[in-house]
Parts: C-alpha cells; sequence; structure tokens
C-alpha cells in the first residue's frame, strides 16, 4: 500500500517494500522550491515554472530516493509513442536525448540507474515492474491515451524487447482525478464506447457522463495478463486532494505536474 514519507514529500508504493531492487513513487505538492501554481514541489520543465526551481527540485527529489543516474523525463503529447531507454539511449549527449523524448508518453527499460518518470496533473500515471526479467515501464494515461490503451502498447513493446509476461508483471496506479471528479461531454464517453471498453464498468452517468480512468487502465492490465493482486491502486483523487497534489482541472493548465518514477537500482557485486 501507498505510503507518504515522513515529510510528506513523497508517495512511495507498497512495491517498493515488497523488492528491494526498485524504488516507484510519486511526488507531492510539498517541501520544495516553486510559487504561486507551481508550489512547491514541481520537477517538470515543461509546465511554464522558474527553470530554476524546476532544477532545485529535480536536484530535491535525487537526495530524497536512491541516487538515480538520470531522470528521464519525456515531454509528453497525449499519444502513444513508447521510448525504450537501452544502453545507446544512455549514451547519446542531453541534446539528443531530449530530442528523443520529444512526443514521448511512455518508457521503458532494463538500464540500472535510469529513473522513468512521467508527469501527470489528475491523468494518470502507471508504473509497471517485470519481476522475472528485471525491466521496468513509466506509463502517462490521459483520458486519450487510455482510449489508445498506451498501458496495452507498453506491455506489448516490453515484452517485444525483454520477453515479458503479463503474469511476471506488478503495477501501480498512482494519484489521478477520480471516477466521481471526472465528468465529460458526450463525445467523451463516444470515444471510450467506439474503442470498445465495456461502458458498464468505466462510467456511469450524474447529470453528466463520468468516466473511471482508474478502471479502464486496469481492465488493460488485466487484459495484459497482469494479475489483479499484482496491481497496486492509490485510490487518491487528484482533484479532491489538491491540497496534495497537482491538479489542472481544479488549478488551470499553468500549474505544477506531479512526477512519478520508477527506478532499477544497481544490482551490488
Amino acid at each position: 500500500m501507498a505510503r507518504f514519507s515522513a515529510d510528506r514529500r513523497l508517495l512511495v508504493y507498497g512495491l517498493t517494500e515488497s523488492y528491494a531492487d526498485i524504488f516507484c513513487f510519486s511526488t507531492t505538492r510539498h517541501g520544495g522550491y516553486g510559487t504561486g501554481e507551481y508550489a512547491s514541489f514541481n520537477c517538470n520543465p515543461y509546465c511554464g515554472d522558474s527553470v530554476q526551481a524546476v532544477m532545485h527540485n529535480r536536484g530535491l527529489l535525487c537526495s530524497l530516493m536512491p541516487r538515480p543516474d538520470a531522470l528521464v523525463i519525456p515531454h509528453q503529447t497525449h499519444g502513444t509513442t513508447v521510448r525504450v531507454v537501452d544502453e545507446d539511449f544512455v549514451s547519446l549527449p542531453d541534446a539528443e536525448k531530449a530530442s528523443r523524448l520529444e512526443g514521448v508518453d511512455a518508457l521503458v527499460t532494463d538500464r540500472a540507474g535510469q529513473c522513468l518518470c512521467v508527469s501527470t496533473a489528475d491523468c494518470v500515471p502507471v508504473l509497471c515492474y517485470d519481476a522475472r526479467r528485471w525491466a521496468v515501464a513509466a506509463v502517462h494515461a490521459g483520458w486519450r491515451g487510455t482510449v489508445a490503451r498506451i498501458v496495452g502498447h507498453t506491455l506489448r513493446v516490453m515484452a517485444d524487447t525483454y520477453g515479458t509476461e503479463g503474469g511476471d508483471v506488478h503495477a501501480c496506479i498512482g494519484p489521478s482525478i477520480s471516477p466521481e471528479a471526472f465528468e465529460v461531454g458526450d463525445e467523451v464517453w463516444q470515444a471510450f464506447a467506439d474503442a470498445g471498453f465495456p461502458m458498464d464498468r468505466i462510467a456511469h452517468r450524474c447529470g453528466k457522463w463520468h468516466i473511471d480512468l482508474w478502471e479502464a487502465n486496469r481492465l488493460q492490465l488485466l487484459a495484459c495478463g497482469v494479475r489483479p493482486e499484482n496491481i497496486e491502486l492509490s485510490g487518491i483523487c487528484t482533484y479532491g486532494s489538491n491540497g496534495d497534489f497537482f491538479s489542472a482541472r481544479r488549478q488551470g493548465i499553468r500549474s505544477g505536474r506531479i512526477l512519478s518514477g520508477i527506478l532499477l537500482r544497481p544490482v551490488s557485486g
């Protein structure tokens, strides 16, 4: 079960306690350097925050976790592009790495020390760990990415790249907007229906339609063979828990972002 760190700067997932060779987390709003709608622990460089504040916050984050070799943070566009962080990627100059991370919404790796991160502020972060083949993934699943089944697409990339099988995968679904708070128009409901989602399981009407993004992504994990008991749902609504987590729907698009990450710790020799 996920728990807050003592200083409430991080939400650390129960998966971290179950497996000593990984560390997976989501940042909160507490204890950083940002101000205004970015107050205070925003590590995302793409949302309009001060570059200096973001860099200070990234340094702070690295001090709060097992020291990563790098924070790999893509520039997300609500698509389904998955980037493999392999040895070739790791060896690239920083400018080329940044170019390769443009338009990327999911990352996979089997390289120790590379902390894969996604940024959210109501969208769903999904972190995956293949305990058998020692590979991880970080996925940004907004409603468009969820409709396009980015979680399933990411697990297929892991299968093609590492031989991942769903039965060996553990997954965390992090803080994001709850079905009670995610009110949508008919066109969003129709997009999910057209994509073949079981609408009786992921949608209900209360004035307007409400979509359960948590369940929609959990169903994708199950469809890929992930066992129900291996899926950890934080159950935290960003809209309702805006004091602890950024919420674009509550604060506006020019606000900070939660950074959710998963790190393979180096194996000691």
